[in-house]
């Protein structure tokens, strides 16, 4: 046989942004071989794509399916959507370095993001020994790998405490980050809405930015404010790459959050054209929909949040800390992104929790959930739920406006990203954000095909070889003969999402193949078992 695989009778949006085109398609050992016409060749398998679309894999530019990874590979809910391949170590925090001794330390860190991890033992604990470990496991779709900020701050001994970092640390951090990016990490991210790192000073970062910039490398940030403190923070990562000397920044899931500030994408992607007009490359990523998902200790003021998980329970524990955290949220902090008082706690719809009595009110809010329980208000309800749950409560939080959704859906510098995890598709831990399930049908059912925002090729183009551009992947997010065959059949009829919130766990509609490396993964709307993804790392 000539082929493996062809797909005949289709028709090719190749990930440019140009129009369809009939075409058929010829895989081997991996690769794209052919691209015509009509392929006159025999091949083991011959796949029907009449009616349908075929398109490069969806390449997802913000995952956090580093965390699922220790307990499952499958990558299913995120491979049902058309994802080959998922970028990890995102919004500053990740799974490695691990230096020797630190273990438990990093145990109770990673478990207030996924209680499951607290049992992980550590078979690695340089970045090197991450991603070698991860080669010799079977993955199901293609990984790529940054290093957290977060994990640095640990590593180097600084911990969760709100102070610079000293020199020692600074070289301790810049050792860490220079073994990491030598191993193949393509960057750097931070989150600095979290702590510790919203600790950290912005000159701090441009510090360890500069290690990132002799590599060739990228910053992607989850930025420091999203509502009132929007500009200053897009400003930042601008400021961020052009001193660091960067190759470029990406703003990670971004959105406008609280009602008083929709309408702010005008001016923040106004700084983005700018900066690009300037000669410094920023883009950023996004989900298509109008709530967020964070742990709820993050709405507490950052002084709660400094230290260890004793640390912040023993001081929302005490009833005169309680009063204060009430007036700061009333009066706002100075640079503080306010959540409680610009969301206000009718948005806060909890997903996950670990004590048997609070299950009962999964996907409610917190006012519903304050009259269910009997609290005497809103805010003793929240600080029951986090000392109850020792921080761990996951929570969506419906903050977002339609008009700025579109709006940054529709800009050149936007690309899509779940900001989820390839959970398996049987996964019932809670009322997890439907982005997980839902993200890329959802855009081609409901922002394509529904209310044409977009065309199908510019959308298939922000999915797949603009990001690959931005991680400068040469071989992969392009229908190209040469190129590793991660694709992706759809009918552009049927894709849509079926995951809600107070439902999430729902396989979407309309993607009956999806291949990884040449290998089918999804089959008639079914994954199979093989796991052919790879770890790429990054091109020297």
């Amino acid at each position: 046989m000539d082929y493996e695989i062809i797909i005949k009778d289709g028709r090719i949006i190749d990930g440019t942004g140009n129009p369809w085109y009939s075409g058929e398609i010829g895989i081997k050992d991996g690769k794209i071989v052919e691209i015509s016409p009509k392929i006159k060749s025999d091949a083991k398998k011959v796949i029907d794509a009449r009616g349908l679309i075929i398109c490069p894999g969806f390449i997802d530019i913000h995952s956090h399916t580093d965390y699922i990874l220790p307990g499952s590979r499958g990558q299913e809910c995120t491979l049902y959507q058309g994802v080959t391949t998922a970028v990890v170590g995102m919004c500053g925090e990740g799974m490695a370095p691990i230096p020797e001794g630190r273990e438990e330390d990093f145990l109770k860190l990673i478990s207030k993001i996924d209680p499951n991890l607290s049992q992980f033992e550590f078979p690695y604990h340089t970045f090197a020994e991450y991603l070698n470990y991860n080669e010799k496991k079977r993955n199901s779709a293609n990984l790529v790998f940054f290093v957290g900020y977060g994990n640095l701050q640990w590593a180097a001994g600084q911990g969760g405490e709100n102070r610079p970092a000293n020199p020692e640390q600074i070289q301790k951090m810049k050792g860490y980050l220079r073994e990491a990016m030598e191993a193949g990490a393509f960057g750097m991210s931070t989150g600095l809405i979290y702590a510790p790192q919203v600790f950290a000073k912005t000159d701090e970062i441009i510090e360890l930015a500069k290690v990132v910039a002799e590599y060739n490398g990228l910053y992607f940030s989850h930025i420091r404010g999203e509502g009132a403190t929007v500009l200053k923070a897009v400003g930042e990562v601008i400021e961020i790459v052009e001193k660091s000397g960067c190759v470029g920044g990406q703003i990670a899931h971004h959105k406008i959050s609280g009602k008083p500030y929709w309408g702010t994408s005008k001016e923040t992607l106004s700084l983005i054209e700018e900066a690009n007009e300037r000669g410094i490359s920023i883009t950023c990523d996004q989900y298509p929909y109008n709530r967020g998902m964070a742990g709820l200790m993050t709405a507490l003021p950052p002084w709660v949040r400094e230290g260890k998980n004793e640390d912040i329970l023993n001081r929302i524990r005490k009833p005169e800390n309680q009063e204060r955290i009430r007036t700061e949220v009333k009066e706002g902090i100075k640079g503080w992104e306010n959540w409680i008082r610009d969301e206000s706690f009718h948005n806060f719809f909890i997903s996950t929790v670990t004590h048997d009595k609070w299950k009962d009110i999964i996907s409610k809010n917190i006012t519903e959930i304050t009259k269910i329980k009997g609290f005497s208000d809103d805010f003793d309800t929240f600080f029951n739920l986090l000392i109850d749950n020792e921080l761990n409560v996951m929570t969506t939080i419906q903050s977002m406006g339609e008009e700025d959704i579109q709006r940054i859906m529709t800009s050149r510098y936007q690309m899509v990203g779940t900001d989820g995890s390839g959970v398996p598709a049987s996964f019932s831990a809670g009322a997890f954000h439907p982005r997980f399930f839902g993200t890329y049908p959802r855009i081609l059912g409901k922002y394509v095909r529904k209310e044409k925002v977009l065309t199908l090729e510019q959308a298939i183009r922000k999915m797949t070889s603009f990001p690959a551009q931005r991680l400068g992947l040469q071989d992969r997010g392009l229908i190209r003969e040469g190129n590793w065959a991660d694709i992706v059949i759809f009918d552009p009829e049927k894709v849509i999402d079926k995951a809600t919130y107070e439902q999430p766990y729902q396989l979407p509609e309309g993607i009956p193949y999806v291949f990884v490396n040449g290998v089918i993964v999804v089959e008639s709307g079914k994954k199979n078992r093989k796991s052919p993804g790879r770890v790429i790392r990054r091109p020297k």
